[in-house]
């Protein structure tokens, strides 16, 4: 018998994160973008990488200031606010954004606040920081419910509160009303999580546009989604240069390979041809949204590169009904929905097949 290990007693019994990785045919569970790089971006890449090992003996720019200046650009195009240099943020995908983030303003007899359903990692980054977690709820529909937002704001007086924009699992987008009144409610720093922004409908805006006069806020962005980068790991935040500042206290040495850097300055660099899939995504998400309705279905209105469907008495039956018929979707969210990632024509095609199928036989 092996001596136990002295693990926190918060982990014991606890499970590593993750969605399940199986070998299927269609895999439409993990929110990815279905369209890979092109050959001539892929090429580029390469020649960025192969120019990076040849210093890999040196340890990378500790500050990543030649991509923070490229990601600073491109947010001042997408997000509707021009952006320094000292204002950006990256690290290894959003993830560890958001950990560096309760790193520098979480930690023991502080709270985190944020409001269910939502990103299932979000309690993981509290418990890993010692940060107290106080979640509330949503409306019935999964937006924000102010009123009951503020009421908690004002118990807890949280120095974090996290609120995904569009939301996973549900897809819903967040008015910035509601971002600007939590903001004028909120003592600590106020994250919105914009993972999926740039898939988000013509007209809803990005909270990016209101840093200027929010110092608290925080937008928290990735490249695995829109720019199909997600095996690159790159994620970053904007906000005000202290809250950078802040951030780069707790941050590891060297935390951002020279080769990630190279390869996502490189997606930068292509952005055009990386996000023109977008449009696509959005307008299968559409149609797909309108055909789960037309089966009887209820689907929450997305913002993001998913759509989240129910509502089934037994959604685990439908979830291995799909998986036996070779597509993986996600089951996930609240009771009775499960959540569907936006694939290729030819992917979306294969679920429809398969839900009808599946529909005859476990009804809504």
């Amino acid at each position: 018998m092996t001596e136990a290990l002295p693990l926190r007693p918060e982990l014991v019994g606890e499970l590593p994160y993750g969605a399940p990785q199986l070998d299927v045919p269609v895999a439409l569970n993990t929110n990815e973008n279905p369209y890979p790089p092109s050959e001539a971006t892929v090429a580029d890449m390469a020649a960025a990488v192969a120019d990076a090992a040849r210093s890999l003996n040196r340890y990378p720019d500790r500050d990543a200031l030649n991509l923070r200046t490229d990601l600073a650009a491109y947010l001042s195009t997408d997000g509707g606010a021009e952006l320094g240099v000292d204002q950006v943020w990256a690290a290894n995908g959003s993830n560890e954004i958001m950990l560096q983030l309760l790193m520098a303003f979480g930690g023991p007899d502080r709270t985190a606040v944020s409001f269910a359903p939502t990103y299932s990692m979000y309690p993981e980054y509290a418990r890993d920081t010692h940060t107290r977690w106080v979640v509330g709820r949503r409306r019935d529909d999964f937006g924000i419910d102010l009123p009951h937002a503020l009421d908690v704001i004002a118990e807890h007086r949280p120095s974090v509160v996290l609120l995904a924009s569009p939301n996973n699992p549900t897809g819903t987008a967040l008015g910035l009303a509601d971002v600007e009144a939590i903001l004028a409610a909120a003592p600590g720093v106020v994250v919105v999580d914009e993972a999926y922004g740039e898939f988000r409908r013509a007209g809803v805006p990005s909270a990016v546009s209101l840093l200027p006069a929010h110092p608290r806020l925080v937008v928290t962005r990735t490249m695995s989604k829109a720019f199909a980068l997600a095996g690159g790991r790159l994620g970053y935040l904007a906000a005000s240069s202290a809250v950078v500042d802040a951030v780069r206290i707790v941050r590891l040495p060297y935390h951002l390979s020279s080769v990630t850097q190279a390869v996502a300055r490189v997606a930068l660099a292509h952005a055009g041809e990386m996000l023109a899939a977008v449009d696509e995504l959005r307008a299968e998400r559409d149609r797909t949204q309108e055909w789960l309705v037309g089966l009887g279905l209820h689907a929450a209105p997305s913002d993001a590169n998913f759509v989240l469907f129910g509502v089934f008495g037994d959604r685990h039956r439908v979830w291995q009904g799909l998986l036996d018929r070779g597509v993986l979707i996600r089951e996930t969210g609240p009771d009775g929905w499960l959540r569907v990632s936006i694939g290729t024509p030819t992917e979306m095609a294969s679920f429809r097949t398969a839900l009808t199928a599946i529909l005859t036989e476990v009804p809504a």
